[in-house]
């Protein structure tokens, strides 16, 4: 028998990633704020989850001033949507096993 949570990805298994993704992938970009109220997490939850996406390259992070006012923004990448679909399959192969 085939193991059924092989294409489980382990880099969503975090709610936050999990939630930061679904985010993006229904999204163009989202920026720190929007992120944060939409996952009501705090601020160093959401920044050590981005980066951890960050560096399996599943969002790209883009900082930038606008005015004076520091404006941090996340967007999916071509791998990280690819990735993402991937575990939501295997997810929903794994309940219709059941």
């Amino acid at each position: 028998m085939k193991n059924i949570i092989q294409n489980i990805n382990k880099a969503f298994d975090h709610r936050i990633r999990l939630g930061i993704m679904s985010i993006l992938m229904v999204n163009e970009s989202a920026d720190f704020t929007t992120l944060k109220e939409l996952l009501g997490v705090t601020d160093g939850n959401l920044a050590s989850h981005a980066k951890a996406l960050e560096s399996e390259e599943y969002i790209a992070i883009e900082k930038q001033f606008i005015g004076k006012k520091p404006n941090t923004s996340y967007k999916a990448t071509k791998l990280g949507k690819k990735a993402f679909q991937e575990h939501i399959e295997a997810l929903e192969k794994l309940i219709k096993k059941n």
